[in-house]
């Protein structure tokens, strides 16, 4: 028995070595947060309706060479009420995506939220996240902002996982709160909820309304914007199981207010 608990032990560590995260945990609370039912009022949407991105709202976020990948319009789509986010092999190029609301909707505080379904393979990830345009510009989260990843999907940490991390004072003393690993059996397979609450002191992180994380490090005191992505790893190596092509499919994106 001891063997054993030594073993889960070891390999709990090494993920947190290797792959910069926590062990993954289960829900805080058993209690599931609505925010219409914590004094929030919807702010913003976008339920994805229509044929093409509302470029009122987004747009096509850093076309270009991106890791392993090039970010192109041509892997986003939107039929159906649905946003779907691509990685694509074509020749010898790999397509991904990327959509932000940089100039069209900047805020900051209040509760944060997408409903998608998740990409199936390693070596590409699901992402939903807020950033900021200063980040860059100095130290203090608070002047100059965060990155807050709402969620992300590593497949290699496992099928019922999705992370949680807050980076900030990007250069030499780029700090960060390290992967924040959430396990919700099935989380895998059709759709689910994934949700941050940001305070003036404090971030809290959802799956499925599920409280898993509360954060008091790296807090933004200044507006910022949303980003959904399709990330690509950034070594040959990563990709090897990756199944093109493959998808994250978004059915919308919520922002709600305190009232």
């Amino acid at each position: 028995m001891k063997k054993i608990l030594l073993t889960v032990v070891v390999i709990l560590l090494f993920c947190s070595v290797f792959f910069g995260q926590r062990p993954a945990q289960n829900p805080m609370s058993k209690e599931k947060f609505a925010p219409l039912s914590n004094g929030y009022k919807l702010a913003w949407e976008d339920q994805f309706n229509g044929d093409r991105l509302d470029t009122s709202k987004w747009e096509v976020r850093g076309v270009g060479a991106r890791a392993l990948g090039f970010v192109s319009p041509e892997a986003v789509k939107i039929k159906d009420g649905y946003l779907t986010l691509s990685a694509i092999k074509k020749g010898d190029s790999i397509l991904i995506s990327a959509i932000g609301t940089q100039g069209r909707y900047m805020t900051k505080y209040g509760y944060f939220e997408c409903r998608a379904q998740l990409q199936h393979s390693p070596g590409v990830w699901a992402a939903f996240w807020i950033q900021s345009t200063e980040i860059s510009k100095g130290e203090d989260p608070a002047m100059f902002g965060a990155e807050i990843d709402i969620m992300e999907c590593f497949k290699k940490l496992g099928k019922d996982i999705v992370s949680h991390n807050v980076h900030w004072a990007y250069g030499p003393h780029q700090q960060s709160t390290h992967g924040m690993q959430s396990y919700l059996k099935g989380v895998s397979k059709g759709f689910h909820t994934f949700g941050v609450e940001w305070f003036p002191d404090r971030y809290i992180f959802y799956v499925d309304g599920f409280k898993y994380y509360e954060v008091t490090q790296g807090i933004s005191n200044i507006e910022e914007y949303m980003i959904l992505s399709m990330e690509i790893a950034g070594e040959k190596k990563e990709i090897i199981k990756t199944i093109f092509p493959d998808k994250y499919v978004v059915d919308y994106v919520k922002v709600y207010k305190k009232k």
